[in-house]
């Protein structure tokens, strides 16, 4: 049966698993070598190209999750979206980046582009217009991140699409918070998804790996930089991200109704001032957000009222985590001026409405009355 005709689940069970050819196991097993012999072989394998039997496997289950012909498992997100920006890029080049975008890729353009002589201009705000308003001459990508970390923003991906087809520019989209279950930006005309596989792709906070899908061509490129730069992923990791792709759908699913019922409720408390989620009414991009999402993710921010310590406020939570990354089976919570975006300077925060009583909020899968206990005992407590 062809990829395209599976359902999501079965997708993720099946596709990209290695058969146990010789004790005929249920799971893959993992290939822990090094070193692979030369003579005589199709493929010459080494972890560094990305091609031992785990990578290269893998990476087909990242590929038909995202409807792409090819795709790449990295190191880390990082690792991910840096070589795939110095793949199509180089110097005298020029990039569009939206201004609305996770801290460490805005670190990594600023510290680093400089250095290769590649030129880049953040958007003013994230609508095409403003896209087509920062492109020059020289432009060769743009790259949005939608939703956006942590403000949960919407782009407009298929306008951003059309709009590079139509200035031969390519695009890239970071699809770590929609994940592949709740967004697919390659339908949409994107030509390069990106994910930190940290997260959703991980879900259970134990492994840091990142993923680059996209066309067999542009894949090869990216390859080409890869295997120079060395953001390779161990192959113990990558049995492990496989085996915990297997029930992504079903994570991703009961963590987005779980974060739909909290946005809800956390609307209408009277601590708190504002909530970013794409899946309410009344926020600004709710019908953009319906019409390219097929649920609306598992990630939210809320402000609290600015006469509450929103720092004292995680210290006395008892069942949500505290923890600087997101994604996994376990709700946590963070301040993004605190960790995701305290590279980035106060005005530059201020600029993106990055407030300091704003907290990051990624649902889990526990019992909804459960998470509203904690917050509540954590608010009363403060």
């Amino acid at each position: 049966m062809s990829k395209s005709k599976l359902g999501l689940n079965t997708i993720c069970t099946h596709v990209g698993e290695i058969k146990d050819e010789q004790f005929k196991g249920s799971v893959s097993p993992i290939y822990l070598s090094s070193s692979y012999e030369f003579f005589d072989i199709d493929v010459k394998r080494y972890p560094r190209y990305f091609n031992t039997p785990n990578q290269e496997y893998l990476s087909k289950k990242v590929a038909a999750l995202e409807h792409t012909e090819s795709a790449m498992i990295f190191g880390s997100g990082m690792a991910a979206i840096s070589t795939m920006f110095l793949a199509f890029l180089q110097k005298g080049d020029h990039l569009v980046v939206q201004n609305t975008l996770y801290g460490g890729t805005v670190n990594f353009i600023k510290e680093e582009f400089p250095k290769y002589g590649i030129e880049y201009t953040f958007t003013n705000s994230y609508k095409v217009e403003d896209f087509e308003a920062a492109i020059q001459k020289n432009t060769k990508l743009i790259h949005i991140e939608t939703p956006s970390n942590p403000l949960l923003t919407i782009t407009d991906i298929k306008a951003v699409a059309k709009l590079g087809k139509s200035k031969n520019i390519l695009t890239s989209i970071d699809n770590t918070f929609a994940s592949s279950v709740n967004q697919n930006p390659i339908d949409f005309g994107v030509d390069m998804v990106m994910h930190s596989a940290t997260k959703y792709f991980g879900g259970h906070s134990d492994i840091c790996a990142g993923a680059v899908a996209s066309s067999a061509e542009h894949i090869e490129r990216i390859w080409n930089v890869g295997k120079n730069l060395g953001g390779s992923l161990s192959d113990m990791t990558v049995w492990m991200l496989e085996r915990s792709m297997k029930t992504l759908g079903l994570r991703v699913k009961a963590q987005t109704k779980n974060a739909m019922k909290m946005a809800k409720w956390l609307n209408k408390h009277p601590k708190v001032s504002k909530v970013y989620y794409p899946g309410l009414k009344s926020h600004p991009e709710h019908k953009l957000a319906k019409s390219q999402m097929k649920g609306f993710g598992a990630m939210l921010s809320f402000e609290l009222t600015d006469d509450l310590d929103s720092k004292r406020f995680q210290e006395e939570l008892k069942l949500i985590k505290s923890s600087m990354s997101l994604a996994g089976i376990e709700s946590t919570m963070l301040s993004p001026h605190l960790t995701s975006h305290a590279l980035l300077s106060q005005d530059e925060r201020d600029r993106v409405g990055i407030s300091d009583q704003l907290i990051r909020f990624s649902v889990g899968i526990e019992e909804v009355k459960d998470l509203k206990r904690d917050i509540n005992n954590a608010l009363d407590k403060i």
